[in-house]
This record gives structure tokens, C-alpha cells and sequence, in this order.
């Protein structure tokens, strides 16, 4: 039975969720997370931060015909922390994959977590069997990672979430840049914000931002910090094509929350923490992938046509 949708009723959970979790694993883990998605050839292709029982976490890839089941987990990871290396030693988490048809490749942008605290960086694959990395390009502390999949303005565009002791917000940012390589300094874009809201504590970007006829749809995670901790929930919001700098809407209310048992019970109860999206142009279904109570994996679809009419609603 397929389960109840979000208040807004725009998405509607998998009836097979979790789709993914530690016991679908073909090596021991402690929990499946927060996964990157593309689409390769007919297969959905999902990129899973992978928490290992010494709280460690790297990169795995999973594989599914259809985007909802079958999936066929990799039996070894894609991108694993190189302990050498200060700025990863303690994990990579979070990643994002964009397909960039410019360069033929996909960028998957990740936090690198060390003894500096969270980073960015950025790797490239042709076949998620090699990959290569570019390296660290966000210094600590930075996480939250997307690519747009083509340039803005003759730019490439990545979305980030920059804190330092200057700026202490939590907000979405973008930088941009000619080589994926030397970034500007960070554009404000959208405010976690002030007071009660669902969203006041802070903010990040989810998936990459889809391209639409009404602007570059953008999907955003929330948090909450109640008495009970915090509550992370996903919201909408439309960037202008040319300058993805500039909002053209956000919609008030959140539109996934934690209510099903496993988004409610894990490491981390009361998570909703979405970091893939597919588009299936036959259907016209987003498929949004997101980590659930930091322990698994569920999915949720909609309509793009009903969630870009309800996001262009006026507030």
C-alpha cells in the first residue's frame, strides 16, 4: 500500500521504502544515506554515502532497471577517504552527481569531513568505474555541494553552504567558475529563515537543480530545532535561468517530512535529508532520493507539472 502523501500532497512515498538499507549491503555497514542520482544508459544510478561500523562513511554505488527496485549494490566503494589525506581522514559524505553533457562526464560533488571540519570537493567519472578526482575546492567549513548541469552566464555554477566565524548562517550560496578548478568568492542566494518557520535553523541545497521552462528548480533541505532536537524537512524554490543567484519563488510550506516509521526511528530521528532527483520525460515523474533517519534510503514521487505549478503559486 502506497503511504500517505506530504501535506501538500505533491509527493508520495515508494511503497517498496526503504528502498535501500544496511542489510541490502553486500559487506557490513552501519547505514545507507543520503544518495546522489542520474540516470545511465536505462539504469537509475544512485551514489550512497555508506556509514561503516567505525562511523566512517564512502561512497557506494547502487544500481536499479526501473528506480524503484532490483537495485544491485556495488560490492566495493567508488570513492573511499584516503587516510593520508588530513581534509578526508574522517570520511566522505553527501554526495551530489550532475550529468554535464559539455564535458561528457559526470561531476560528483561530496563533503570531505577532517581534522579542519567539513569541505567540498569534486571528483569526475565517464562510467562510475574510474573516477577522478579534482580535489578539495571548498575549504573547511563548506558542505552541501550541487553543480548546475550547464553553464549560467558563461559560468559553471556551484550551489554551497559556506560557514565561518565572519558568517555564521547557515544559508545557500553559489561561486562560480571557468576550470571547475579557481572559484569566486560566495553569492548569497536564500536565507534559512528568522522565527518559527520550518525552515529557520538552516538551510542546504538537495539534489542539482532541475532546468524548466519556468526557471531552475531547486529542492532544499530545512531544519527545525525543537525541544525533541532538530527536524529536517524538504522545500521547493525557483532560481532565475541566466542569474541562478536570483529566487523567483519559494514556497512557504515544506513539502516531505519525517512521518513513516523509518524516517522517524535511526542514528538520527526525524531526518529527511534529500541529496538525488531523476526526471522520467515519459511520465513527467520526479523521482526524489533521500536519506531517512541517517540509517536508509527512501524515495518519493510527483508530477514535475503539479510540483512547478505549486511552487509558482504566489506566497
Amino acid at each position: 500500500m502506497t503511504e500517505a502523501p506530504a501535506p501538500t500532497g505533491l509527493f508520495v512515498r515508494s511503497p517498496g521504502n526503504p528502498i535501500l538499507d544496511p542489510s541490502r549491503w553486500p559487506y557490513l555497514v552501519n547505514a545507507v544515506m543520503n544518495p546522489a542520482a542520474t540516470i545511465v544508459g536505462a539504469e537509475t544510478l544512485l551514489v550512497c554515502r555508506v556509514e561503516d561500523c567505525r562511523g566512517i562513511s564512502h561512497l557506494t554505488v547502487a544500481r536499479s532497471p526501473d528506480g524503484y527496485t532490483n537495485w544491485l549494490v556495488a560490492d566495493h566503494p567508488l570513492l573511499a577517504p584516503d587516510e593520508k589525506v588530513e581534509g578526508e581522514k574522517w570520511g566522505l559524505e553527501d554526495p551530489r552527481v550532475t550529468r554535464v553533457d559539455e564535458l561528457d562526464r559526470w561531476v560528483i560533488a561530496f563533503t570531505t569531513y577532517g581534522v579542519g571540519g567539513p569541505s567540498l570537493s569534486l571528483a569526475t567519472t565517464s562510467d562510475f568505474q574510474a573516477v577522478e578526482r579534482l580535489g578539495m575546492v571548498m575549504a573547511p567549513e563548506d558542505k552541501n555541494g550541487a553543480l548546475l548541469p550547464r553553464r549560467a552566464g558563461g559560468d559553471w555554477v556551484l550551489f554551497h553552504r559556506p560557514v565561518s566565524a565572519m558568517n555564521m548562517r547557515a544559508d545557500i550560496w553559489l561561486s562560480r567558475s571557468n576550470d571547475l578548478g579557481s572559484w569566486t568568492a560566495p553569492q548569497h542566494v536564500m536565507s534559512a529563515r528568522e522565527g518559527a518557520w520550518w525552515d529557520s535553523a538552516r538551510i542546504g541545497v538537495g539534489p542539482p537543480p532541475i532546468e524548466t521552462s519556468e526557471g531552475w528548480l531547486m529542492v532544499y533541505h530545512g531544519v527545525r530545532v525543537t525541544v525533541a532536537g532538530a527536524l529536517y524537512r524538504v522545500g521547493l524554490a525557483l532560481l532565475d535561468l541566466d542569474d541562478p543567484s536570483q529566487v523567483i519563488r519559494r514556497a512557504d510550506e515544506w513539502v516531505l517530512g519525517p512521518r513513516a516509521e523509518y524516517e522517524l526511528s535511526g542514528d538520527v530521528p526525524g531526518v529527511v535529508f534529500p541529496c538525488g532527483m531523476t526526471h522520467d520525460a515519459a511520465t513527467d515523474e520526479l523521482r526524489l532520493y533521500y536519506g531517512a533517519a541517517d540509517t536508509s534510503v527512501g524515495m518519493a514521487t510527483a508530477p514535475l507539472a503539479d510540483v512547478l505549478e505549486y511552487v509558482m503559486q504566489p506566497s
